[in-house]
């Protein structure tokens, strides 16, 4: 007899730790099958270490074959489902369009970068959500440092060594402060560049940085950056973009050639294509992660609308840690299908947030103890070595040389900017922009 099938959409915190659950629930009574566009689980609080060059950007991927043993994987992006005969359609890589059948199905596809109509924004900006832009961003930041100890007119050189991030979030904070470290080291090379302080700009129209988390984590932050010189323009945001120039809202204009996109993140647009009920542009779920009306059918992390138990009448916010635990109870939910066990809704407990702010700064609040500085950023480093499935020795091995040696500084070359282009985050929101 043929045993049932359950696909998976997506490697994400989400599908990853569904799949790896579900070996261990259902591994032998059914086939479990993920379909993803990547053949590795992104550990994606890590990459803006890899984009500093702390990190070898290998350490943030883990494979799927080697952690997922006798789990399927379909390479492949899913644009469509039939619910009725549940299948779910998707095009591989060489472009052949394929189906896939299923008895059970998880929808884990995550989000992609939210992009807001603002001239020039899909044409000058890049994002930070993968390891192509996270390669791109690294050997984008060495070239300018080059390029700008090259030239010869001082106001080329302002413009190359100063660098915005609009987003003051989890990631275009960390970015930030990742990056000034990394360019600050490349000044410091330079014989042309010494004594220069290259400028770093993180923009947002929040009224503080890091606005999602505990006040005391974002002061900490605050100082932190404000110490090396980082400049926080809170309350602002971005009017224009253009090739060589960024126009503030506040009327100035920032002569740079770099502008990093991390203002946020909106559900994978498989969501709009399902024509099921959404919630904040999210898919409706109930409080046991099922689709309502198709028992079968279950769905997780960014693109999933869960309710908050905690706080009544309100959803779980997007970020990894609600991911990964969703993926974990879908797994359980749908092992009770098969008799396993029986079905749990989703409460989430808060276990405090780590924030990396390179070197030994961090800010992180541990069961609700507020922590700043090397102290910090031992319980930041600690939490990500226990949290990432697999590549450990490598990534502790990798944080030793860089405190002992100076960090490697070697542009690659491989991903070129049209290779990242913004808009491919958001069609829909891109063809607005132009």
């Amino acid at each position: 007899m043929e045993r049932p099938r359950i696909v998976i959409v997506g490697a994400g915190f989400g599908g990853f730790h569904a799949a790896r659950r579900l070996r261990w629930w259902v591994g032998r009574d059914a086939e479990i099958v993920v379909v993803s566009t990547t053949n590795y689980f992104l550990y994606l609080p890590l990459l803006p270490q890899a984009a500093g060059g702390v990190l070898d950007v290998r350490r943030v991927a883990v494979s799927l074959t080697s952690r997922l043993p006798g789990v399927r994987l379909v390479p492949g992006e899913v644009d469509t489902v039939d619910f009725d005969r549940r299948e779910v359609g998707y095009v591989d890589p060489e472009g052949r369009r394929r189906q896939i059948s299923y008895d059970r199905l998880v929808l884990a596809a995550g989000s992609v970068s939210k992009l807001l109509p603002i001239p020039g924004v899909a044409e000058y900006a890049h994002g930070f959500r993968g390891i192509p832009e996270a390669l791109y961003l690294r050997d984008h930041l060495i070239q300018q440092m080059e390029l700008a100890g090259a030239a010869d007119d001082p106001h080329e050189r302002t413009a190359r060594t100063t660098f915005m991030v609009v987003g003051a979030g989890y990631t275009g904070t960390e970015v930030a402060a990742h990056g000034h470290l990394l360019t600050r080291e490349l000044a410091s090379r330079h014989p042309r560049l010494q004594g220069m302080q290259p400028r770093w700009i993180l923009v947002d129209i929040a009224p503080r940085i890091l606005p999602e988390l505990d006040e005391r984590l974002s002061q900490i932050a605050t100082r932190v950056l404000q110490q090396r010189g980082v400049e926080l323009r809170m309350e602002t945001s971005v009017q224009e973009a253009r090739a060589d120039c960024v126009k503030l809202s506040d009327g100035e204009e920032v002569p740079t050639r770099t502008l990093v996109w991390c203002v946020g993140v909106r559900p994978d647009p498989l969501v709009e294509a399902l024509g099921l009920p959404t919630v904040k542009g999210r898919l409706k779920v109930n409080e046991y992660l099922s689709v309502p009306g198709y028992p079968e059918v279950f769905a997780c992390g960014d693109m999933a609308a869960v309710p908050d138990l905690t706080r009544p009448g309100e959803i779980t916010p997007m970020t990894a840690q609600h991911a990964q635990r969703q993926g974990k109870l879908v797994a359980r939910n749908i092992a009770a299908t098969f008799g396993r066990t029986s079905p749990r809704p989703y409460r989430h407990h808060n276990l405090g947030f780590a924030v990396d702010l390179g070197g030994m700064q961090a800010a992180a609040n541990p069961f609700g103890i507020t922590l700043g500085g090397p102290l910090a950023a031992l319980v930041t480093y600690g939490y990500h070595l226990l949290t990432i499935p697999a590549n450990r020795l490598r990534i502790a091995s990798d944080w030793i040389l860089e405190a002992l040696q100076p960090r490697q500084t070697t542009q690659l070359g491989l991903i070129e900017s049209s290779e990242v282009p913004l808009e491919t985050a958001s069609p829909e929101l891109a063809r607005t922009a132009r």
